[in-house]
Formats: structure tokens, C-alpha cells, sequence
């Protein structure tokens, strides 16, 4: 059966769509393809982007919030040392930490939660 249609970006509600992009941007390495003063666009060449959109008085969800609420995964090679990087770009290591050390739980700059894991 022909796919209905084709994932092209995921976006996130945020108060900084430049400053949340260029926060992923050294995360991941991806580029930012577009942005103006209420979006901002990350890619790395495939057909799938990752958006970020200003929202007016946009409130970071909680961590952990038993509401559910999307949040990204990222393959690392070793968790503690990207854990550091990424906290010095500007992210949070929240107490709650589920996964017993499987993963590593943190923040970004606006507070939505993101994992690390190796992918063992």
C-alpha cells in the first residue's frame, strides 16, 4: 500500500527557536537549513528536520510529568563524557534519573527532557 504521507519535520513549541536550533545544532551537528524570528529549522541532508516554533508564553514541560509529552533520544559513544559536553552547551541533568545508567536524562536550554543512551 502507497504511504498517505511522509514525515518532513518534527516541531517543537519553544520561547527561542534560535537559540534552542543552535543549542541541537552543536548537539548533533546537524545545520540549520532555515530560520526567521519565529522558527528554525535543523537538518543533515536526509528528508526529515527537526523545527523548532516560537510559542507566546510557552511553559517548559516537567521532568519527570506524568502528562506525556514527546522528547528526543541520542546515541552517544561513552554517556558521562557527552553528559559534560552537552551540559556545557547550556543543558540540565535533572535528579530523576530512570533507566539504571542505561540511558541519561537532561534538559535543554527551554527544559524539554532528552535521553542519551550508547544503543546497547
Amino acid at each position: 500500500m502507497p504511504a498517505l504521507a511522509e514525515f518532513t519535520a518534527v516541531i517543537i513549541d519553544c520561547a527561542d527557536p534560535a537559540m534552542l536550533a543552535e543549542f541541537y545544532k552543536k548537539a548533533t551537528g546537524w545545520e540549520i537549513t532555515c530560520s526567521d524570528q519565529d522558527s528554525a529549522y535543523l537538518g543533515n541532508g536526509g528528508p526529515m528536520q527537526i523545527a523548532f516554533q516560537r510559542i507566546e508564553g510557552y511553559r517548559a514541560p516537567g521532568w519527570p510529568d506524568a502528562r506525556k509529552h514527546a522528547h528526543f533520544d541520542l546515541t552517544v559513544t561513552d554517556l558521562e563524557s557527552a553528559a559534560k559536553e552537552l551540559l556545557a552547551l547550556g543543558a540540565a541533568r535533572p535528579e530523576f534519573q530512570p533507566g539504571q545508567g542505561e540511558w541519561v536524562v537532561l534538559t535543554d536550554r527551554e527544559g524539554h527532557p532528552f535521553c542519551l543512551t550508547t544503543g546497547n
